[in-house]
Parts: structure tokens; sequence; C-alpha cells
């Protein structure tokens, strides 16, 4: 099934579509955790995915079908830390719809946001999974892929 999957730099005219993958996203993760931890709006969503594609603060890639549009996305954001040896690459989502699962989809945006990565001089990515039973599907398919638990867990303080 892959075969019919490109993957590609997403563009304007893929916002739409990304920012409701995002929602999906979203809206997945409240449902397995019960608890209301984003507010989403598709029209904001889509209006700030634009500000950030045309500032280039965040990269999107986006797994296409042939005969199925978009079906997943990736994206990226470049940070940087003394720690990481400088400029560094971090994944704020990852998505593959669900009938698109298990098909290689999501290692295909994996490899090319680590194919990007390199051509940009990252010294690594960073994702950051909940630590709850619910996401340990999610935590094996990256550590297929090469990532390594490092410690700690994300915290937020909303400004």
């Amino acid at each position: 099934m892959t075969e019919n999957v490109v993957i590609r730099r997403a563009t304007l005219t893929d916002v739409h579509a990304v920012a409701t993958m995002a929602g999906e996203l979203l809206n997945e993760i409240m449902s397995a955790i019960g608890v209301q931890v984003f507010n989403f709006n598709l029209v904001e969503t889509t209006a700030r995915l634009i500000d950030f594609i045309n500032d280039e603060k965040y990269v999107v890639f986006v797994a296409e079908g042939a005969d199925a549009g978009l079906v997943g996305f990736i994206a990226l954001v470049e940070s940087h830390a003394l720690y990481a040896e400088g400029a560094f690459g971090i994944i704020p989502e990852l998505f593959v719809r669900p009938a698109f699962r298990s098909q290689a989809v999501g290692m295909m945006l994996v490899e090319q946001a680590k194919t990007f990565g390199k051509l940009r001089g990252l010294s690594r990515l960073e994702v950051t999974t909940p630590p709850l039973p619910q996401f340990d599907k999610t935590l094996a398919f990256y550590e297929r892929d090469g990532f390594a638990i490092t410690g700690g867990r994300k915290l937020k303080l909303t400004l």
C-alpha cells in the first residue's frame, strides 16, 4: 500500500487538510486520556499554520495517497540547546489517519524528517510521548525507528 503513498513538503494549498488532521490528532489524544487538554479551532489553526509555513518556523511533510488525498503529516521545528550541541529538531506532531496505520506511512514520514534534519545540520530529533499506557504503541513505534528514551517528562506553563 505504501507504494501508492508519496511524501512531500507541504505547501499552502495543504494547510486546511493538515489543520484538519491536527484536530483529529488532538481529539484522538483527548479521547484516549479522557481529559480535554487541548482547545482546537480549525479556523485559528489553519491561520496559524499559514503563518508558520510562510515564516518557515514550522516545516511540514505530508503523506499523500494516490486515491486518498492526504493521509498523514509530520511537523518539525528547529530549536537550539547547549545539551544538544547546537541546533536540533523537535517533532511536535506526527499523525497518520487510522485507515493508513501499520502500512509504514508513519515510518516514511519519520524518514523524511531524518533526511531533512541531516540536510539542515541538526544534531538530533526529539519527540515527546505521554508516559501513559494508552500511548505504549506510540512509544514502541518511535523506538522501532531508533528513538531512545532519555528520561524526564514534558511540562508546560501556560503564559
